[in-house]
């Protein structure tokens, strides 16, 4: 029972799980019954499920069959109607065929024409793209023709900007280009090309400036002399008329010595392509002479392309060299003073070009770099100038170098370079200057003392007199009384003396002009070379005067009357010294002059040579006496020899008349003793 039981309900549930198949089937598309057929194979009642389907079918043919037996009448209507359609479409296929033909053979031509516009817009197309895609070549073509015409001009500088647009702005736009990738492969070559250019161009700049460096330097040198020219005009406007007016004139006599030699006097030339000009024209910069722009383009060319350290180290290492160069004196620098203009022309324009390039450029030299340099160039030309100076014999000369010193200093002061150490050494200049005039004023006085005929000067009429008078300080109530013809109690060198005496006054006073010392500075220096002018040149002179073998009593005698004169006039040597160096008399430090000892020494040496001369001439006298000590007659009758030695000491004793009257007396005292 329970078997039939379980039999039963598994066919139960099998009938149903076929009717669910089956109404899956007929609502599921056919593509889609795969998987429920499978599931009816998969199981073990597939033979019941086709009985199933097979009742199925039979049910719906059934269906079928009710459901035409319904419309048959309606059919075989729709059968008629489609019959009549049929024809009606025979009629329209026909139609259409026939409008199918005539539209073919009327379109054919259009078709022709669209296929000939179509090719137009083709080409139209292809030409706006061509135009298009020239539009942006063209640019490129351009910029790089501009580049070529730049580079054959050497405008390098533009180049180089040319070259980087070219390079950012218009390349990267058709750089699928083959002509493009040829200018992109060039713009290495082109910057080194560029490059090579300016360095070749900055090359020529400096063997330029290392040859015109003298004329640069001469212009800025002429500068300066017309710049101080003008200060002293503005300082001297205010003195016209003043004492100081004398001082001027006084230089006047010294000026004819030196004034052919002196540096105001020659002409300066200009530089480069610059004419000589007149003095009271106005005078080129210095670096208006110069073109720089070789530098400016090739270090801006150098910065584009970052190599700015290079060219900055390349430029410093040739103008240290350059400056070497410039430093190094010729040999024969001490011959002229052309050749000291020379060498001080080249230092000024080296350091003029290296200043403008200081203030002009940003970083290529600096402070720290110049001062460098010119601290080399100061030790150097210090040196230069000692060694060269040392050989310098004549005082104008090295008259004329101070002169140049003083000028080469005040150049580069303006242009903010330190230049004391340059004084100072034109101090140590001064002591050779020194030595050099006092040889010379030796040779003067040497010339003076052997010209002199040692006898009182005559004046024959009052002009005569005042023009000695004017020459040398002298005055004498009673010789003024006296009429004319009459004579001084010197001879001719006393006055020339005393005038050469203060031209060396001016000489030394125009070495100190412009050494920028003070009034007692000056007179201070002024009075130790005078003393050094009495107590050793002069001095020296009078002496070997006096030890001549050929001097005679009456010119000894002079010479005690001549140096008598000369000591009294120191006291106006004194004087003129303060005027010409307005010191006050007052001052403490001023030094004295040493005259007095120096005339003292002259006339004791011209006193012991007379007691010598007298002594030996009364020992000859003596010697040659033949006196007969045996004879008995005592007459009234003195000695020949005794009337010769009493005739000479009276014509001796008349010499010594010209002596002042206190020296004669005590000269005569000293004499018989």
């Amino acid at each position: 029972m329970e078997r039939g039981k379980m039999a039963e309900a598994e066919s139960l549930e099998t009938a149903a799980e076929h009717e669910r198949i089956l109404r899956e089937i007929e609502s599921t598309d056919t593509a889609c019954i795969g998987p429920t057929l499978r599931s009816v194979y998969d199981g073990e009642e597939h033979g019941r499920f086709m009985e199933k389907l097979e009742t199925r079918i039979r049910n719906h043919d059934r269906e079928i069959e009710k459901m035409c037996n319904f419309h048959y009448q309606g059919f075989v209507d729709s059968i008629t109607e489609l019959l009549k359609v049929r024809g009606e479409a025979q009629k329209l296929k026909n139609q259409v065929t026939d409008t199918n033909r005539k539209l073919q053979h009327e379109g054919k031509e259009l078709v022709i024409a669209m296929e000939e516009l179509k090719q137009c817009r083709l080409q139209q197309r292809n030409i706006s793209a061509t135009v298009d895609k020239l539009m942006l070549c063209l640019p490129v073509l351009e910029m790089y023709s501009k580049l070529r015409d730049q580079m054959k001009t050497k405008r390098h500088y533009p180049a180089l900007k040319t070259l980087e647009h070219l390079e950012h702005t218009y390349l990267p736009q058709v750089s699928h280009y083959r002509f493009c990738k040829v200018m992109v492969d060039n713009i290495p070559k082109l910057r080194e090309e560029i490059k090579d250019v300016s360095m070749s161009d900055l090359k020529d700049f400096l063997e330029s400036i290392r040859k015109h460096s003298d004329k640069i330097g001469e212009t800025a040198m002429k500068q300066a002399q017309q710049q101080r020219n003008l200060d002293n005009i503005v300082l001297q406007q205010p003195r016209i008329g003043s004492k100081r007016k004398s001082k001027k004139d006084a230089y006047i006599i010294f000026d004819t010595e030196i004034e052919s030699t002196s540096p105001k006097s020659e002409q300066d030339s200009g530089i480069l392509d610059v004419e000589d000009e007149e003095d009271d024209e106005e005078v080129p910069g210095a670096q208006d002479l110069v073109d720089f722009s070789p530098v400016y383009r090739c270090l801006h060319i150098y910065s584009v392309l970052g190599a700015r350290e290079t060219f900055e180290n390349y430029y410093r290492k040739q103008r240290r060299k350059q400056a070497r160069l410039v430093l190094q004196p010729p040999s024969n620098m001490h011959e002229t003073l052309d050749g000291y203009r020379k060498y001080f022309n080249q230092i000024v324009g080296f350091f003029v070009v290296e200043d403008h390039i200081l203030h002009t450029t940003q970083g290529l030299v600096n402070r720290a770099y110049i001062d460098e340099l010119w601290e080399m160039a100061l030790s150097k030309t210090i040196a230069a100038l000692r060694t060269h100076s040392s050989y310098c014999s004549d005082p104008n000369l090295v008259l004329d170098l101070k002169n140049l010193i003083v000028l080469f200093a005040d150049t580069l002061q303006v242009y903010g370079f330190p230049v004391n150490q340059l004084f100072d050494m034109l101090l140590e200049i001064r002591d050779q200057y020194s030595e050099t005039l006092l040889k010379k004023w030796a040779g003067i006085f040497r010339n003076i003392l052997d010209s002199d005929n040692y006898s009182p000067i005559p004046v024959t009429s009052e002009e005569m007199y005042k023009k000695v008078v004017g020459q040398f300080p002298f005055q004498d109530i009673e010789l003024e009384k006296q009429p004319f013809p009459k004579k001084f109690p010197f001879s001719e060198f006393v006055p020339k003396v005393y005038n050469q005496i203060k031209e060396f006054i001016y000489a030394c006073l125009k070495f100190s002009e412009d050494l920028h010392l003070s009034s007692t500075e000056i007179d201070d220096m002024i009075r130790k070379s005078t003393n050094l002018l009495l107590t050793r040149t002069l001095s020296n002179s009078l002496q070997n005067v006096i030890k001549r073998k050929n001097i005679g009593l009456t010119e000894l005698v002079q010479i005690i009357i001549n140096t008598t004169h000369l000591e009294k006039s120191c006291k106006y040597l004194e004087e003129f010294i303060t005027n010409i160096t307005n010191v006050l008399p007052e001052t403490v430090h001023t030094t004295k002059l040493y005259g007095t000892t120096t005339f003292k020494d002259a006339r004791h040496a011209a006193e012991e040579e007379i007691y010598t001369n007298l002594n030996q001439k009364i020992d000859q006298f003596l010697q040659l006496a033949d006196y007969d000590w045996m004879t008995g007659d005592l007459g009234n009758k003195a000695s020949d020899y005794l009337v010769d030695l009493i005739a000479f000491l009276r014509s001796t004793f008349a010499v010594f008349t010209h002596l002042p009257t206190s020296y004669s007396k005590t000269l005569k005292q000293d004499l018989r003793c």
